[in-house]
């Protein structure tokens, strides 16, 4: 299989879809990898990196989108990349698709099987190519969350650890999965008082245990939630429902009710976000106000810590790419029912139930599609 790596355009978008040991394993295995020229510059990967690996170092990316049978990447397409996309081309990446219409048609319409990393399963029903994301993503907004406070970015001028005699910073964190886990790990550590929200009572049953107490958790329901973000100086928002759009658990009268100067960070924004006021943002332009409370909401934000971003994805994807490659995508597609659940488009056809709802359209089981006769 021919497989190409193409750099990525998405705003301030510095991560890549494989590695150089990637490369190395995927020629060796008989593959040719053609790697968009400076693919990998800003995750530290030269691209001698990869051309001692074994790849094709590629000047222009209609060239990879081109010649490769399947194309790996990080994020969705933007817009200016759908003229690439056709018939029998695999798309390999994360593909958000529930509130992104305009590419979910540019998939039906050239056809394109896509497989989209944040709804591959495991043997055990979780979600490895979306956790180490989430991992990054959940570190990363107690850090953001704690910068944006500071009022020189307009947040209240709120130390969240505090100091002797001064009370440290609330946050209120939105869900109990990786998301929430992996925030709540960093505010304990920076000393914080941290609530976490979840509708799982089992969940925050196994929270209170491995925090050892530490963590104020609270059930969910609106009554709860209000009061939680209304003493919150930092609200991170982490609810998924697998390629589904977020429910808005935080509402518009909730965030009006806020402390002037808090601050949101909605993680959920990629599937539309969990709270009503949140939009999604860039790396240009982070950040926004809604009646005094500061909105973070980047679509990308492990692309601020690329290196250690890339590496953690590709350490998940990478066997699924192998796979893909080995077998081609319609032998791995019938053989492995985790990669099956990856595929969101296939031959003209949606094929993942919780996009169709949220775009209203039709949609049929993959191996449902008339292809497959």
């Amino acid at each position: 299989m021919i497989i190409g790596v193409p750099k990525e355009v998405k705003d301030h978008e510095t991560r890549v879809g494989i590695t150089p040991a990637g490369v190395k394993a995927l020629t060796e295995a008989g593959h040719k990898v053609l790697v968009e020229q400076n693919a990998g510059a800003l995750s530290a990967f030269a691209d001698d990196d990869f051309q001692n690996a074994g790849a094709e170092i590629v000047g222009g990316a209609p060239d990879v989108w081109g010649l490769a049978d399947m194309v790996v990447k990080v994020k969705e397409p933007v817009e200016k990349e759908y003229r690439n996309f056709r018939d029998g081309l695999v798309l390999f990446t994360y593909l958000h698709l529930a509130p992104l219409r305009g590419l979910t048609d540019a998939l039906l319409e050239k056809k394109v099987t896509g497989i989209a990393y944040e709804t591959v399963r495991d043997k055990a029903g979780t979600l490895p190519l979306l956790t180490p994301m989430s991992e990054v993503a959940g570190r990363m907004s107690v850090q953001v969350g704690a910068a944006y406070l500071e009022k020189e970015h307009g947040g209240r001028g709120v130390l969240l650890g505090g100091v002797p005699g001064v009370a440290p910073g609330n946050v209120c964190i939105i869900g109990g999965g990786i998301v929430g886990t992996n925030a709540a790990k960093i505010a304990l550590g920076m000393g914080a008082k941290v609530t976490l929200v979840d509708v799982n009572l089992n969940r925050l049953r196994e929270l209170d245990d491995i925090f050892g107490g530490r963590l104020y958790t609270v059930s969910s329901n609106s009554y709860n939630v209000e009061a939680a973000v209304r003493e919150a100086d930092l609200v991170i928002g982490g609810v998924l429902i697998p390629g589904a759009a977020a429910p808005k658990i935080v509402t518009k009268a909730m965030v009006e009710k806020m402390k002037k100067g808090a601050v949101i960070v909605d993680v959920a924004i990629d599937q539309g976000g969990c709270i009503e006021t949140a939009r999604p943002t860039t790396h240009s332009d982070p950040s926004y106000e809604v009646n005094g409370v500061v909105h973070y909401c980047v679509t990308n934000m492990p692309a601020a810590v690329p290196y250690t971003s890339t590496l953690a994805l590709t350490n998940a994807t990478f066997r699924y790419v192998m796979k893909l490659a080995n077998l081609g995508a319609r032998a791995a597609i019938h053989q492995d029912s985790g990669i099956a659940e990856g595929v969101n488009t296939y031959h003209g056809v949606l094929t993942y139930e919780a996009v169709a709802k949220a775009q209203d359209r039709e949609w049929k089981p993959v191996a449902g599609v008339d292809v497959w006769d």
